[in-house]
C-alpha cells in the first residue's frame, strides 16, 4: 500500500489506521476502500438509496471520530466497520420508529427454506416471509449475513464480536425457530 502524501510508503493497513489516528487526512483511503462494501451492506438493509447513503456517511463520521478508540485485536478493521454500521442501521430504525427493511429474492427464501429441512413450496415461502417479519433484530442480522450475503461464520463472530461457534449455534437457532413457525 503506497500513499503520496509526503512520500510515505505504509505496509498495511494496520500502519494507515495508525497514521490516520494521529492525522486524518489518511482516513480517505480507509473510506475508499471501505465505502462501497458498507453502503452495499446498509442499503441491503434500508428502503432508499437515500435512507442509506445517509446512513452510510453517519458510519464513515463515526468511524473517523472514533477512530483513536479502535484497537487491532487479529480482525479487519471492516469488520469494526460492519459493527458501527449495523449499530447506524438499528438507531436509524429506532429514531425514525419505522419497521425494519429486509431484501431478498427467491433463491435466498429457498435456500432458507431447503437449509431448515423442508421442501420449498409457495406455503413455506410464504410463512418464512412473515416468520423473518416477526424476527427481532439480532436473529434477523445472524439470517441475512448468513443466507442474503453469503457471509462465512468467521466473518458474521467478527462483525458481531462474538466466537465464530457462538455465530454458528445462534444462526442455527434460528432456523430451528423459523422451521417451527412454517409448519
Amino acid at each position: 500500500m503506497s500513499i503520496n502524501q509526503k512520500n510515505i510508503k505504509v505496509k498495511s493497513e494496520k500502519d494507515l489506521i495508525e497514521l490516520a489516528k494521529k492525522n486524518s487526512n489518511y482516513f480517505a483511503p480507509i473510506y475508499k476502500k471501505y465505502h462501497e462494501q458498507i453502503f452495499r451492506f446498509i442499503y441491503q438493509r434500508m428502503k432508499s438509496k437515500e435512507e442509506a447513503a445517509d446512513v452510510t456517511s453517519q458510519v464513515f463520521l463515526k468511524a473517523l471520530i472514533n477512530l483513536n478508540k479502535y484497537e487491532f485485536r487479529g480482525y479487519p478493521f471492516s469488520s469494526w466497520l460492519y459493527r458501527i454500521a449495523l449499530n447506524e442501521v438499528n438507531q436509524h430504525y429506532r429514531k425514525n420508529k419505522n419497521k425494519r427493511t429486509v431484501n431478498i429474492d427467491e433463491e435466498n427464501i429457498k435456500e432458507i427454506i431447503e437449509e431448515s429441512g423442508e421442501f420449498f413450496n409457495e406455503e413455506k415461502r410464504c410463512k418464512l416471509i412473515e416468520t423473518l417479519s416477526k424476527l427481532g433484530d439480532e436473529k434477523l442480522v445472524l439470517i441475512e449475513m448468513r443466507f442474503f450475503e453469503k457471509r462465512a461464520f468467521k466473518e458474521i463472530a467478527q462483525v458481531l464480536n462474538i466466537t465464530e461457534n457462538n455465530a454458528k449455534v445462534k444462526t442455527y437457532r434460528v432456523l430451528e425457530e423459523m422451521k417451527k413457525n412454517m409448519v
